[in-house]
């Protein structure tokens, strides 16, 4: 418990460290954080792979892959229902001219309303990896969030200063979308744990959200400023890396 409850704080604590890079980098440039969003997104695809969605097939036995494929598109529809309800503004804040400029503060707040709703299910994801007692695994997926997070706390800072917010309440802000990344790593771990049976279903739920994500926001985020082959050779890295550490370790 004591190590589930250190990594969902280094999860949430990843958001944290991004905001004050932030704070110290208000002009980052597109091209170090799409490399380090796409690396991110190659150690996701990797532990969404390796520790979620196979060991789901692994744990559901006779069923596992009819379990699996529903649990994929379960988390994958959950995360395109709360996109439509609460858009996902990466490109909001993509757009370097609304940033720095024509920034409104009610689009502003929504930007980090919506990422502090997409940290739960992410969260949740971190947490079900531990839930299947896999501890070498469920460091791998929360690292991989972990490294997400931290272009994700510095994109919150400068809309949030250019519209007026203070630095003391962008911060507050920061932690807060932070804070919902632990509480969804304790409530992934937690279920799973209180109910085992349904840990094949969870393993390929939390697989399907963080697929869902590398498809839907990282990979078009990290192509969207003319660095397409830095971004996907960042990524094979992620991946690679990761697949060696699974093979090493395991």
């Amino acid at each position: 418990m004591e190590m589930v409850l250190l990594t969902a704080l280094g999860v949430g604590g990843a958001t944290v460290f991004g905001s004050l890079i932030g704070f110290a980098f208000k002009k980052i440039s597109h091209k170090f954080s799409d490399i380090i969003l796409s690396f991110a997104a190659g150690v996701m695809l990797a532990a969404a792979v390796l520790g979620l969605v196979i060991p789901s097939l692994e744990y559901g036995g006779k069923y596992g892959l009819i379990i699996t494929v529903a649990g994929i598109f379960t988390g994958a529809v959950c995360l395109n229902l709360i996109d439509k309800l609460v858009p996902h503004l990466h490109r909001f804040v993509g757009n370097e001219d609304e940033a720095h400029g024509n920034t409104n503060l009610n689009k502003v707040l929504l930007f980090v309303l919506a990422i502090a709703i997409h940290n739960l299910p992410e969260g949740i994801a971190a947490g079900v990896g531990f839930g299947s007692g896999d501890n070498t695994q469920a460091m791998i997926i929360a690292g991989g969030i972990a490294l997400q997070n931290i272009p994700e706390g510095m994109v919150i800072i400068a809309p949030m200063l250019s519209a007026g917010v203070t630095p003391r309440k962008t911060f507050v802000c920061a932690m807060m979308t932070g804070l919902v990344e632990v509480v969804g790593t304790l409530l992934g771990y937690f279920a799973v744990s209180i109910a085992s049976a349904i840990l094949p279903f969870a393993l390929a739920f939390a697989g399907g959200t963080m697929l869902y994500v590398i498809s839907d926001e990282m990979i078009p985020e990290t192509h969207s400023h003319g660095n397409q082959r830095g971004a996907t050779y960042s990524l094979l890295l992620g991946f690679c890396i990761m697949l060696a550490t699974d093979v090493l370790l395991g």
